[in-house]
């Protein structure tokens, strides 16, 4: 049990965010189901799982526009039961939504923003200019949002998100609908931030964002946690060095599992074989056992253990 003097303010500065079997339910179903993390600074910590998974609903616990049902949860060493102000006003956050003003221009939705943060117009004014400037946005200031690409405007609202200096960014798929140049862009940014000591809590269904972003991440499920670890260490641990992919009919796929289940770790995803092979088996052999026309073998990714783990169903948004 936690110490009576500790329940308000963590001593230790090492954790950005801390929770103690934090639930959140909405009548009887429990979103979050008391889940304990621990997330380090300096770091950038990440959320995955498939839509439902409970993602969002922690991330707006730790923001606070949603309150716990029981638990407890610290955000930079602070309560957030007791110091939701103060918490605020050191985080930044990119929700999934912009909730840019179209009708505003670039700078204005920058300084419109900053007085609700608290930050004097001309200092406020100065910070956005050099944001702008970081976000390469500084041809576009007097333009309206409105004529803005889905990548500029997810720059400008992480660059609102950074206005007040935060000590933690949240970022709730930051690069979702985006090309691939934009995402390359913004996981550069990011990638940045970090090393310049920011410490960023991330949710995204890019499982390539994640192995390339997070130095930690956690894998969620119906409102609890799958696993926890390195991205690197996760696809060891539940997978392997690499994938040896196969397609089968139905009617074969019996005999092929029985070639392989007694030697190696596999899953089944429709008509197609997942066969993982660990650091003490060799693909090529695995390879010669099936001695099926349509082989692929590859190296072992993130989005194999997330599959594995969660499932491969697809859910409702």
């Amino acid at each position: 049990m936690t110490p009576p003097n500790q329940r308000l303010i963590l001593k230790s500065m090492e954790v950005v965010v801390e929770a103690r079997s934090i639930e959140k339910k909405y009548g009887n179903k429990a979103v979050v189901d008391k889940i304990d993390l621990r997330i380090p600074q300096g770091q950038c910590f990440g959320l995955l799982g498939p839509n439902g998974a409970g993602k969002t609903s922690l991330l707006k616990m730790i923001y606070g526009v949603s309150q716990m049902t029981s638990g407890e949860l610290f955000v930079l060493g602070l309560n957030v039961r007791t110091h939701l102000k103060i918490i605020k006003s050191r985080i930044g956050v990119v929700p999934q939504e912009d909730g840019l003003d179209q009708d505003f221009t670039v700078m204005d939705n920058l300084l419109v923003y900053a007085r609700y943060a608290g930050l004097k117009r001309k200092s406020a004014h100065l910070k956005a200019l050099d944001l702008l400037r970081m976000m390469q946005l500084e041809d576009y200031e007097a333009r309206s949002v409105e004529i803005l690409s889905g990548g500029m405007k997810r720059r400008l609202a992480i660059a609102r998100a950074l206005l007040n200096q935060p000590e933690l960014l949240i970022l709730d798929e930051p690069t979702t609908g985006l090309d691939p140049q934009a995402r390359q862009w913004i996981w550069h940014s990011l990638d940045q931030l970090k090393r310049a000591g920011r410490s960023l809590v991330l949710t995204t269904h890019y499982m390539e964002e994640a192995e390339t972003l997070c130095d930690r991440l956690v894998i969620m499920d119906k409102g609890k946690i799958l696993c926890e670890g390195h991205p690197r260490d996760l696809i060891q641990e539940h997978v392997g060095r690499e994938v040896l992919e196969f397609e089968v009919a139905p009617e074969d796929l019996n005999y092929y599992l029985k070639k392989v289940k007694d030697q190696y770790r596999y899953q089944v995803i429709n008509s197609r074989v997942n066969l993982f092979i660990s650091e003490t088996q060799d693909g090529r052999e695995a390879a010669r056992i099936i001695n099926s026309p349509n082989l692929r073998l590859r190296r072992a990714a993130l989005n194999d253990v997330f599959l594995k783990l969660s499932g491969h169903e697809l859910r409702d948004q």
